[in-house]
């Protein structure tokens, strides 16, 4: 096989507006005194890290012929992520995420731009037959493919790869998405805590999780501060944080949780292994700016692991 891990799903830039002294209000205006333009989406933010801790990836997905599009597909090159099933779409732009940090909270506003149009039809079964992992993100992001996740699915198992699921958030709230009928496909669901609650339309994420026992693998539930959750084999085991006192921005660090998770998991790791690993890339993350900085020399990932999380298995 050509990848360990084939990603599909939406690509984008982020603009991020950093040290803002207040939130924005209509009619006003306020200063952000600092702004970086970094590699963007659950997708690509994954794929990049997974790339850099040590995973063979391809992604594909669709940008615009214009100079976002050619920044994300170079931000990947330069994690080396394969990037040769990227489609470039003429006549839309590049998706893009304006996204204003308050310590660890954040507004965004995204231009859903090229990603809207990317359809099942892009993803070729001789395509997944190189890789033995698929990875999705971003349903409620991609109308052009969402109504056919199922049969993408169901597609890659027939094909023999594993398959991981992140919904991310519905900008429109609805949360249409019939779990008992995409979770038996899926070999690893990684919602974060609210996505969950929003989905299953219950408070009691617990008896959620009881309630899908027998349409899902493995559930990985991030839940920031408070470390993650994963719901396997009926039982549910929690796994404390690594914390980080000295946050730079939140933005990836659910992205790099999955990335670390799947890079064990593809590996054969035990699940626990796989929630403690993830842990410790979601914690990292969060020490440089953007979703893929932590992850951009690894020799200071492994440094900021030993140093700051006391762990030394990078």
């Amino acid at each position: 096989m050509n990848y360990d891990v084939i990603v599909a799903g939406e690509l984008n830039a982020d603009l991020l507006l950093n040290d803002i002294v207040e939130f924005p209000v209509i009619g006003k205006e306020i200063i952000a005194n600092r702004m970086d333009l970094v590699l963007g989406s659950s997708s690509a933010i994954f794929a990049s890290n997974l790339s850099a801790i040590g995973t063979k990836v391809a992604f594909t997905g669709n940008v615009g012929n214009d100079d976002f599009g050619l920044f994300c597909i170079e931000c990947l090159k330069n994690n080396n992520v394969d990037t040769s099933l990227i489609n470039i779409e003429e006549g839309i732009g590049t998706g893009l995420t304006v996204i204003m940090n308050y310590g660890e909270d954040r507004a965004m506003l995204t231009y859903q731009g090229a990603m809207k149009t990317f359809s099942i039809d892009q993803i070729k079964p001789d395509d997944l037959k190189l890789a033995k992992h698929l990875h999705f993100a971003s349903y409620f992001l991609q109308p052009g493919i969402a109504p056919d996740i199922p049969r993408l699915f169901r597609t890659a198992k027939k094909l023999g790869l594993t398959v991981s699921f992140d919904p991310q958030w519905d900008p429109e709230e609805k949360w249409d998405i019939n779990l008992k009928e995409v979770l038996p496909f899926v070999d690893v669901f990684l919602p974060n805590k609210k996505e969950f609650i929003a989905i299953t339309g219950s408070a009691d994420w617990e008896k959620s999780l009881y309630s899908l026992k027998d349409h899902s693998n493995v559930i990985a539930i991030k839940d920031g501060n408070n470390g993650s959750y994963v719901f396997h084999n009926g039982k549910i085991s929690h796994c404390e944080p690594f914390l980080n006192n000295d946050v730079v921005d939140s933005i990836g660090a659910g992205d790099s949780f999955n990335a670390g998770f799947i890079h064990q998991f593809v590996k054969g790791a035990p699940v626990e292994k796989c929630q403690q690993y993830a842990n410790l890339t979601g914690a990292i993350s969060t020490t440089a700016a953007g979703g893929t900085g932590a992850f951009k020399e690894m020799d200071k990932a492994r440094e900021t692991a030993k140093q700051r999380f006391n762990c030394f298995d990078l």
